[in-house]
């Protein structure tokens, strides 16, 4: 029996370490499409669709891996709780990941266009700040850090702040003619995409904070589809 939970803890451990790695890929990929966005790189979109297939493979075996153990070590209590988590989480990192993917996709179609300076700027902070709460996320199921989930929630005012900071600049600075209408609408759901990352962010942090209390996180709202639902155009 010893050598069996032996098994499991070292099964376990290996899960949470993958994963973080999936965590990593999405993180890099939140940077890389703010850069392709704002440098106009393509060879930089082609780098952010590489880290998702990455998140997707890790997905894939980190997932099993969490059923089997599910399935066949019976783990209670605090054991339970993690690969509970950990399962969650996981679908938080996927669909953050897509949303690069999707940010990617903007910068593509939007290359050569060029953003007024006070734009380029709020975009530039969003995908900081995006990249700041989704690697303090990460940190706090590394680390099982209740006070670092909790405070994400807090974190993600500065988010809804730039929101409406952008809304606001693209109202002001975007012209009413037909190619300034379809550059405001593309401005206005990269923001959006952003956010949402940010929102997933908050939410990994309600799973470490489950984790660590089993308290169930409350369901998410159902105002609107995620746009970084996996679906196959996000691929």
């Amino acid at each position: 029996m010893e050598e069996a939970r032996k098994r499991f803890h070292h099964e376990l451990d290996g899960l949470r370490t993958d994963l973080i790695r999936a965590a990593a890929e999405t993180s890099e990929a939140i940077a890389a499409a703010t850069r392709a966005l704002l440098d106009h790189d393509l060879a930089v979109v082609e780098r952010v669709f590489a880290h998702d297939r990455a998140v997707d493979e890790l997905h894939v075996s980190i997932e099993a891996r969490a059923y089997h153990l599910l399935g066949l070590q019976q783990p209670v209590a605090h054991d339970l709780r993690t690969l509970l988590a950990a399962l969650r989480i996981l679908q938080e990192i996927g669909l953050s990941s897509d949303l690069t993917v999707t940010i990617a996709k903007a910068a593509r179609r939007s290359y050569g266009m060029e953003l007024p300076p006070r734009i380029r700027g709020i975009i530039d902070r969003m995908g900081h700040q995006a990249g700041v709460q989704f690697r303090l996320a990460i940190d706090a199921f590394a680390d099982e850090d209740e006070n670092v989930a909790n405070a994400l929630s807090d974190m993600d005012d500065v988010m809804d702040d730039l929101q409406k900071e952008l809304f606001r600049a693209i109202f002001d600075l975007c012209k009413a003619d037909e190619a300034g209408i379809q550059q405001a609408v593309q401005i206005a759901l990269v923001g959006r995409y952003y956010e949402r990352i940010a929102d997933h962010a908050v939410l990994i942090g309600k799973w470490v904070n489950f984790m660590a209390t089993g308290e169930l996180p409350e369901p998410p709202s159902r105002e609107e589809p995620d746009p970084g639902q996996r679906t196959s155009d996000a691929r």
